[in-house]
């Protein structure tokens, strides 16, 4: 097998790959016949993970632009109602295109609109990161508490509990390979799925070793409504059944206690971290710091792009860490490394991964070469990615194979996804747009 060597970089050196693992960090001596890749003055890091994201949403970036998130939510669920299979597969291969040029090598979707019970959805997903090359935790997500029944989607978009958990066997049946293609279980939130949905979605779940994942203390609204349906916090009725736990990680996670925060890292219940999303949406500032301290694996997320405009993944390790510091009032409250480390190993952690996230020998080579032509005169290299420039990647592998290279996707023209995409998202505007 020949051994690729991305030879010259800045930081931390070269990379050895070989046979889709990682078989040298640092120097890296010579050997005959090596395909040498010249990085020299550049930046290599981990492929990144992207522990949230709503790939469909692609198809509405900039509607309800001033709302908080129940009002969006409601603006938009009748728009994505009407979304296809075909549709959700053009948003999903421009939203995985753009991930791969922002460093991500891994990205998790929560795709929980299914009009109609059509999950051929989660194939057309599917198809698109297999046609990019990123790998995807795909999660079967799902809604069955509409409006007539107290939850806040219309009834339009939700399905029945015994519809949802079969689609979830038979999606996980036809995909789920455990690497490439990781399939996931994922009401949606504690607003839209009764509890019976997420009792046995937990109990499917860990009866095929699959991970959990939902949103949970996005919003102070989110809150008054568990408090006054329930009477109890969101995360205790999580708790309550049998969600907080190692198997399972939630999106956003703001508005958490004290107890809560420590309750979190007891359990090694991870956190999926949206910073833009939130900001774009007012719902607050997450915790990071005290989770990480308690315990719990924490990653990032973009979330999706009708409430992130960007769609990139890079840029969220600056957000988080201004947010962090913005939060505490203190600029030694979390450094550039501990960006990036939310964005790799953070992430990871929060999939159940322990073969990616790190620039380890024996691990995945999902490594991403970034350009440091503009950032030579920063002192400290992973400060100049995290707090420099935009940038997108020169070099991204999957397993030792390109998906990006000399800053060009290999596998498909991001031109004629984004026209794709554009004359599928005006056909959703309204008729006075």
């Amino acid at each position: 097998m020949t051994r690729t060597v991305l030879r010259g970089a800045r930081w931390p050196g070269d990379v050895a790959i070989e046979d889709g693992l990682i078989v040298g960090v640092g120097e890296v001596p010579a050997l005959d016949g090596d395909v040498v890749v010249d990085c020299a003055g550049d930046i290599i890091t981990p492929g990144l993970v992207n522990t949230h994201h709503h790939f469909y949403q692609w198809l509405t970036r900039g509607w309800a632009v001033d709302e908080g998130l129940f009002g969006w939510l409601t603006t938009l669920y009748p728009v994505w109602a009407r979304l296809t299979p075909e549709d959700v597969e053009a948003a999903s291969a421009v939203a995985l295109a753009e991930l791969a040029l922002s460093g991500c090598t891994t990205a998790a979707d929560h795709h929980y609109l299914v009009p109609g019970g059509d999950d051929s959805v989660f194939d057309a997903i599917a198809a698109a990161a297999r046609r990019i090359g990123v790998r995807v935790h795909l999660a079967r997500g799902s809604m069955d508490l509409g409006a007539s029944a107290g939850g806040l989607p219309p009834d339009s978009v939700v399905e029945e509990v015994d519809a949802i958990l079969a689609s979830t066997v038979a999606v996980h049946d036809r995909l789920h390979d455990g690497d490439r293609v990781v399939v996931t279980v994922a009401p949606c939130s504690p607003f839209s799925v009764s509890t019976r949905l997420m009792t046995e979605s937990a109990e499917l779940a860990r009866s095929r070793g699959l991970r959990l994942h939902t949103h949970l203390a996005e919003t102070l609204d989110e809150e008054r409504d568990s408090i006054a349906r329930f009477g109890r916090r969101p995360m205790e009725m999580l708790d309550e059944l049998g969600w907080i736990a190692p198997d399972v990680w939630v999106a956003h996670g703001i508005h958490f206690s004290d107890a809560e925060v420590a309750r979190l890292g007891a359990t090694r219940t991870g956190v999926a971290h949206c910073p833009s999303s939130n900001c774009r949406l007012g719902s607050g500032i997450a915790r990071v710091r005290d989770l990480v301290a308690a315990g719990a694996p924490v990653g990032l997320g973009v979330d999706g792009v009708a409430s992130n405009e960007v769609g990139t993944l890079q840029p969220e390790m600056r957000q988080a860490l201004y947010l962090a510091r913005q939060r505490s009032l203190d600029p030694t409250a979390f450094s550039s490394a501990d960006a990036l480390a939310l964005a790799t190993t953070g992430g990871a952690a929060c999939l159940g991964r322990s073969d990616i996230g790190s620039l380890a020998v024996g691990l995945k080579a999902d490594v991403v070469v970034w350009p440091g032509d503009d950032v030579a005169d920063v002192l400290d290299p992973v400060a100049a990615l995290v707090l420099g420039p935009e940038r997108s990647a020169r070099h991204v592998l999957v397993g030792g194979e390109h998906v990006v290279r000399d800053g060009h996707l290999v596998g498909a023209d991001l031109a004629d996804l984004r026209r794709e995409l554009a004359r599928r998202a005006r056909r959703l505007w309204p008729s006075a747009g």
